[in-house]
């Protein structure tokens, strides 16, 4: 079992059978030295790509990305969630369906930021139903930028968004996968 796998059994809440709270250290309090250990595994698993940008979405997947980018020692570009007043009308686009908060989102990068050039890891803290995946791939298509892998800090196994983003080709290296949670217990893919 490895240390995220480890702390979520010590510190996940599960609220119900599809949802799981780890904001206790992942996404709003946040363990920077777990965030290391994730990014190092990372590196690790995407030993034999070269990139050069890591790509996430705001706001959850910020943080972990962060380290990431430190560790590959790259920039890195996050889409956000609508337009500000500092972003020109220059920009990708894609619509996402939030699941937790029942939300559809805009988000965009602005153009200057992704183009043919880059070779992309996208980097977020879940993935469940795939939407935030599915407009982070739409965005890199659009700037013709080459998607080389992507890395999840948790995947519930249980849900379609693990299987749709493998079966459409991508690689996909995601450090938990939960196969079934309840109150009770939580169960980790082998």
């Amino acid at each position: 079992m490895n240390c995220l796998e480890k702390r979520i059994l010590k510190n996940g809440i599960v609220k119900n059978a599809n949802v799981l709270k780890v904001d206790s250290f992942l996404n709003h309090q946040i363990d920077i030295k777990l965030l290391q250990e994730m990014a190092l595994e990372w590196q690790y698993r995407f030993k034999d790509i070269e990139i050069n940008k890591i790509l996430t979405i705001e706001s959850s997947g910020i943080a972990i990305s962060a380290i990431v980018a430190s560790v590959f020692n790259v920039p890195l570009v996050y889409a956000k969630k609508e337009k500000s007043q500092t972003i020109e009308d220059d920009f990708y686009k894609a619509s996402v369906f939030s699941f937790t908060h029942n939300v559809e989102n805009n988000i965009i990068v602005k153009r200057d930021y992704l183009s043919e050039d880059d070779n992309i890891l996208i980097i977020d803290d879940f993935l469940a139903n795939g939407c935030a995946l599915e407009g982070l791939i739409e965005i890199c298509n659009q700037a013709n930028a080459n998607i080389k892998g992507i890395g999840i800090a948790i995947e519930k196994g249980f849900q379609d968004g693990g299987r749709k983003i493998r079966n459409i080709g991508y690689r996909l290296e995601s450090l938990a996968i939960i196969e079934k949670m309840s109150d009770k217990e939580i169960i980790f893919r082998k």
